[in-house]
């Protein structure tokens, strides 16, 4: 029986669909793409797959349909111009976190030093030490697992030519973190975990798969944006940017918060690209 690109990807799609999968056919083609270790652009020009191809798809597929994250299926995540390697024990980066490092850009200066808090799989810091010509990029990560992933992606994306960034293992809660840099960080980036616990039931599948603990952050889940905010308070120099990004029910807590401290010249709010208020940004005074 000759097994077609067209077919195989047509049921995989329909099933996916099937199962509320968004996106469904960009990820049938990224699981096919994984099966033929090749680009999805290369599915184009494919006609054809072999009985083992098509079985290790649909293996894949059924995984997907239970929940399994794509990304935790091909081993790789998206963002920006970067491929991150992911699994268990990391959070997935989402694409929405890439306006975070576009919010940033003018502070992203030659000179400039920049520190990601709860780095994860170092999506952030990777992106900025590829994409801008600062001095230091240091990516601060608490979790032994997340660390397991984030030093691999940082040796990876240096043995590939970019910039080298440092990983600090460290907790953001820990009043003495870089406390040698204190008034001498120029950017200060933080996607903490900010899910309030009464969540927890509401959430997709997919986010199971991520480590409880960079996901849920106490019963609001602003447990951790005190110390984020202190913290970054304490290592930025004047005129340095803070940004943070936050659930969308978080806009009115987090400008509270930030003004509370009164060290910020500036605080704003900022949309995402659907228009809800993900992000806050903050200017030291």
């Amino acid at each position: 029986m000759r097994l077609t690109v067209r077919a195989e990807l047509a049921a995989a799609t329909a099933e996916l669909a099937a199962a509320g999968v968004d996106s469904a056919r960009v990820e049938a083609e990224l699981l096919l793409s994984h099966v033929l270790g090749a680009s999805r652009s290369r599915l184009l020009i494919t006609e054809t797959l072999s009985p083992q191809a098509s079985a290790r798809l649909r293996q894949l597929v059924s995984r997907r349909v239970t929940g399994v994250p794509v990304q935790h299926l091909t081993g790789a995540a998206p963002f920006r111009r970067l491929e991150l390697a992911v699994g268990p024990g990391v959070f997935i980066p989402r694409p929405e976190t890439e306006l975070l490092i576009e919010l940033a850009e003018p502070w992203l200066t030659p000179d400039a030093t920049v520190v990601d808090l709860g780095a994860g799989s170092g999506a952030i810091a990777l992106s900025v030490a590829r994409e801008f010509p600062v001095a230091r990029v240091i990516a601060v990560e608490r979790s032994e697992r997340a660390l397991h992933w984030l030093r691999r992606n940082a040796a990876d994306r240096q043995a590939a030519g970019d910039r080298p960034i440092e990983v600090l293992p460290g907790d953001i809660a820990d009043a003495g973190l870089l406390a040698e840099l204190a008034g001498e960080v120029s950017v200060v980036l933080a996607n903490p975990p900010y899910v309030p616990e009464s969540y927890r039931d509401q959430l997709p599948a997919e986010v199971a798969h991520d480590p409880a603990e960079a996901v849920f952050a106490g019963e609001d889940g602003l447990a951790l944006m005190p110390a984020v905010i202190g913290l970054a308070a304490r290592l930025l120099r004047p005129g340095g940017f803070l940004g943070i990004e936050h659930d969308q029910t978080h806009a009115e807590a987090l400008t509270r918060l930030l003004n509370a401290s009164g060290c910020w010249a500036t605080v704003a709010g900022r949309p995402d690209l659907t228009g809800r208020p993900r992000f806050s940004t903050a200017v030291r005074g």
